[in-house]
């Protein structure tokens, strides 16, 4: 938090947790971007526990679990945190590709298609093609839309969320707001004013 992921090193890790030495830290760990795999694993998981909530939820349409999900993901208090010290995923692609596999491996089988297909069945969702329309609503929420990625800053942000919401817009699913594109901007600037 103090000083991003770029700018932190084992070492800095290493002095503020409490008396541990360089060798047991490399003993779990080969690398700072390790480190960070960790993390961000963790953070998954309590995400991926939080998107499963919401796949269970009754009393929602498919249509509605989205707007939920997009709404409660973008609002989680760790994402403050997250834009203030995420890396440039241009120097990490372990970390990048981590990303990628949970989205397409876990999160849209897992989670977003099981919502879409309840979707169709309560005719809040038409599609005929649930799991690619999961995955390209994940990967351009969390990858094409993500500006530790691509660098987007808030214009560029405002212009690919108006497209996104376009996109779903066009299956019938109004599930962005502008809410969602405020905090999103937000976002963007919290990660752009990290990395000065």
């Amino acid at each position: 938090m103090e000083k991003g992921y770029e700018h932190t090193s084992i070492q800095d890790i290493i002095d503020h947790l409490g008396g541990l030495s360089k060798g047991a830290i490399y003993h779990h760990f080969k690398s700072k971007e390790d480190i960070l795999v960790a993390v961000t694993d963790r953070m998954a998981s309590e995400s991926n526990q939080a998107l499963a909530d919401i796949c269970n939820r009754s009393g929602l349409s498919g249509k509605e679990k989205l707007k939920t999900i997009f709404r409660e993901s973008i609002n989680r208090s760790v994402q403050n945190d997250i834009f203030t010290v995420g890396p440039n995923f241009h120097n990490n692609p372990k970390l990048l590709f981590s990303l990628l596999h949970d989205t397409i491996e876990n999160v849209a089988p897992n989670y977003i298609s099981p919502i879409i297909r309840q979707g169709i069945s309560d005719g809040s969702i038409k599609t005929d093609y649930p799991e690619q329309l999961a995955e390209l609503i994940l990967l351009a929420a969390n990858v094409w839309m993500n500006p530790m990625i691509f660098d987007s800053s808030e214009e560029e942000s405002r212009c690919k969320f108006m497209v996104f919401s376009q996109m779903l817009q066009g299956f019938g699913l109004d599930v962005v707001d502008r809410e969602i594109l405020e905090r999103l901007q937000e976002l963007t600037s919290i990660y752009q004013k990290s990395k000065k």
